[in-house]
């Protein structure tokens, strides 16, 4: 019984190897061959970007901001993988090009990053760079970008979109405000330390100082102080100052006049009604004296 039952098993595996279609055996390997392969660039992907990480964190340790060229640039900023974010700076501070604005920027700029570099709450989700003109002429040329300096937030996915850009004209380049627009584009937030600065303290000893040795000198005489033309004068002055933006030219930190570093041309009045130059409230002063 035994004997004649192994033919009859041996017969119906045979039947059931014969229906397996034909082409699943190549299907099959084929389809192992792109599992291996899509392993194999997902790891190839992991190095790449970690090998990325690694290196911006080495330059993150020898300064706050590093400075990119148009290869650095396609590399760490727009080509992935990538998984922080970039705030890049667009200047241009060689002396030739006068930007007197671009030192102004350049040094809150500063301020912020080594805000970030040195704050407990330092990682690898965000770093700052820097791309002047004369050394990533070609960046600006790719991203049709015509003026300095510029604020540009790179995502970790994605291109950036128009908040991407801060609006250095309505809002100024502040270390504060800038902080302020980082955290509502990557919800990081940095608290910004500013080195001592003690200009303002001794300008208003001076000034104290000034007045009460005048005051002491004509104790005998003072009836300048009621002068109501002197005042009168003084006010008006204050009064032609404001008017005329100077204020303005105080908070924002405008550049006095501006030259094109293409033709060599200097403007004096700005062509946009969102900014000036110093040179129009000077001016405007002398018009409506």
């Amino acid at each position: 019984m035994g004997a004649r039952g192994a033919p009859s098993r041996r017969r119906q595996a045979g039947r059931r190897l014969r229906y397996l279609p034909t082409g699943s055996f190549p299907f099959l390997l084929l389809l192992l061959l792109l599992c291996i392969q899509l392993g194999g660039g997902q790891k190839k992907k992991e190095n790449l970007l970690a090998e990325k990480v690694e290196q911006l964190m080495e330059w993150s340790s020898r300064r706050s901001i590093f400075r990119m060229n148009g290869d650095k640039f396609r590399k760490f900023i727009k080509a992935p993988p990538r998984n922080y974010s970039m705030i890049v700076m667009f200047t241009a501070l060689q002396p030739q090009r006068q930007c007197s604005v671009c030192r102004q920027a350049n040094e809150e700029f500063q301020i912020l990053a080594n805000s970030w570099r040195y704050s407990s709450a330092f990682c690898n989700k965000l770093f700052f760079s820097m791309v002047d003109y004369d050394e990533g002429t070609d960046v600006f040329q790719q991203l049709n970008m015509n003026s300095a300096p510029t604020f540009m937030h790179f995502p970790p996915k994605g291109r950036p979109k128009r908040a991407d850009t801060f609006d250095l004209q309505r809002i100024g380049f502040a270390a504060e405000q800038l902080a302020k627009w980082i955290a509502d584009r990557t919800d990081v937030h940095i608290r910004v330390f500013r080195p001592p600065n003690y200009s303002g303290t001794i300008a208003l000893a001076l000034l104290v100082s000034l007045v009460g040795g005048l005051l002491y000198l004509r104790r005998n005489n003072l009836e300048f102080i009621y002068n109501k033309t002197g005042w009168a004068m003084v006010s008006l002055c204050i009064v032609f100052a404001m008017t005329s933006g100077q204020m303005w030219n105080h908070i924002r930190g405008p550049p006095y006049a501006h030259k094109n570093p293409h033709n060599g041309q200097v403007s004096y009045i700005h062509g946009s009604s969102q900014a000036q130059f110093v040179a129009e409230s000077h001016i405007i002063l002398v018009l409506t004296a």
